[in-house]
């Protein structure tokens, strides 16, 4: 099932659940002069995706597609939507853009560097880069700075069939789905660097008051302390020490060894 939600103002949140996997996965559209959607989503989705796009807006009016890294879930349909919108430009990080996308995509990815700002008329856009926060040497964020919205990807990843939106705290269901994936095949989904600690810290300076997650539900509030509350939880999930680690690849050898 696919659910629309305006989450800001002229901010929609286009969500599908898949229940075998326990999971939605968000798309978000800004309704402006120049339509942008942030998130494509894989290939097999973007029929679901384009007829909800349709709903509200008209998808060949579509200007451009926002993404953190190159992921299926990210940009999977980024060739399928330039089919359709003439004018549909992918927006990336300029390494995304020279190591990914522009050999991908049927037109070239327009390229941001650190800091730098566009507009779609009313809104605009700042580039946040943030390599391998979620994960990924390419990986950058988008903070609509009109609205203080930050679109944060695999940011706050919630698993379940949650609400659109919530100013209840996510972190308890956030830790859950984080422990429960280092359990799993999914395992070391974020990667802990030492540049870690200060990305977050900067995503904190900038006091989102909405951070639109694509797992999960999205959260309004104090979106600052939310992701300093989440980058301690990060830590704890996946920042072991050294020695730990040295430990943990020992047990991991040994069990393969058996």
């Amino acid at each position: 099932m696919t659910t629309i939600n305006e989450i800001a103002p002229d901010v929609f949140r286009i969500n599908t659940y898949f229940p075998d996997f326990n999971l939605g996965f968000s798309q978000f559209l800004v309704r402006d002069e120049e339509p942008l959607l942030f998130h494509t989503g894989m290939r097999g989705l973007f029929p679901t995706v384009r007829d909800a796009v349709a709903k509200l807006i008209d998808p060949a009016d579509l200007r451009w597609m926002g993404f953190s890294h190159f992921e299926a879930d990210e940009c999977g349909s980024i060739n399928e939507w330039q089919a359709i919108a003439p004018h549909a430009t992918p927006v990336s990080s300029m390494i995304g853009k020279m190591v990914s996308v522009d050999d991908f995509a049927t037109r070239p990815a327009k390229g941001m560097v650190d800091g730098e700002e566009f507009s779609t008329g009313s809104h605009t856009f700042r580039f946040i880069q943030t390599p391998h926060v979620p994960h990924g040497w390419d990986a950058g964020l988008l903070f609509d700075t009109s609205n203080s919205v930050l679109f944060c990807s695999d940011l706050l990843h919630q698993n379940g069939d949650v609400e659109p939106s919530t100013s209840e705290s996510v972190l308890d269901r956030v830790k859950d789905t984080l422990v429960e994936y280092q359990a799993s095949p999914l395992a070391n989904y974020l990667p802990y660097t030492p540049m870690t600690e200060s990305i977050m810290n900067r995503l904190v300076s900038l006091e989102p008051r909405v951070l639109a997650a694509m797992h999960g539900s999205v959260f309004e509030g104090n979106g600052g302390k939310a992701l300093k509350d989440y980058a301690g939880i990060v830590r704890d999930v996946f920042g072991a020490s050294p020695n730990d680690r040295e430990v943990e690849s020992v047990l991991v050898s040994e069990s393969y060894g058996r």
